[in-house]
């Protein structure tokens, strides 16, 4: 057990510190994470709105698509968009591969589904109740929707808040289109497997305790949004 207390040790040592190293990591998986999921809910939060609120063909078909995607492995859409923007790949001419940028469009491509489908769920969760009686008030269509959406606010807000959760604790792609280079392209995730790999406990440890504490944040949120809403 002495390497467990002198790891949490040294962990500690290095937070409180602010080791530079480690809060570089933490800033390029901040950087990579926020970016990724503000363009997945400029796509998404609209995408799922449209979705929620209108009645067509093939809808059925399409939400069950979204629910599966929400389970897409990690390293499938790194290879996939790998295959993308590699040298030999269609977009390889963008020099894309093993940058943050990289690193960025495959969270969005992961957590777009998420957003989407979360947001389609807090749409439809309300949809019916405001659509009768806004309609009854005599409101028109695009009123109608401008209601749903202040009301499914909260419920909107937290989709996007549990796609930046799943974005920064992701490792898969990461690794595939960020390469893990040190000062560039190292996260949270991709630095807490390297550096337990070299037997660097304390610092893995570190990263640890700083994405948990991340999550918890996220959590925290989430509840306060959940308990505001009430």
């Amino acid at each position: 057990m002495d390497y467990l207390y002198e790891g949490i040790i040294r962990a500690f040592q290095l937070i409180f510190s602010l080791d530079p190293e480690v809060m570089e990591v933490v800033f390029t998986s901040l950087r990579v994470s926020l970016v990724a999921i503000f363009l997945a809910a400029l796509v998404g939060v609209p995408l799922g709105i449209l979705i929620g609120t209108n009645d067509f063909r093939g809808k059925r078909p399409v939400i069950v698509i979204l629910n599966t995607l929400l389970a897409l492995p990690t390293v499938v859409v790194g290879l996939f968009v790998y295959s993308f923007i590699s040298r030999r790949g269609p977009l390889g001419f963008l020099d894309l591969l093993f940058t943050p940028n990289a690193m960025s469009i495959g969270q969005f491509i992961l957590v777009s589904p998420i957003v989407t489908a979360l947001t389609i769920s807090a749409v439809q969760g309300i949809e019916a109740r405001i659509r009768e009686t806004a309609l009854t008030l005599g409101a028109r269509g695009w009123q109608v929707a401008a209601q749903i959406i202040v009301e499914a606010r909260f419920q909107v807000l937290a989709a996007v808040i549990t796609g930046f959760g799943r974005a920064i604790a992701e490792i898969g792609a990461a690794v595939i289109l960020g390469g893990n280079i040190k000062g560039f392209t190292r996260t949270i995730t991709t630095a807490i497997a390297l550096e337990h790999s070299k037997g660097e406990f304390g610092f893995a440890l570190a990263l640890g305790f700083i994405l948990l504490a991340v999550a918890l944040g996220i959590n925290i949120l989430l509840q306060y949004l959940q308990g505001y809403k009430k």
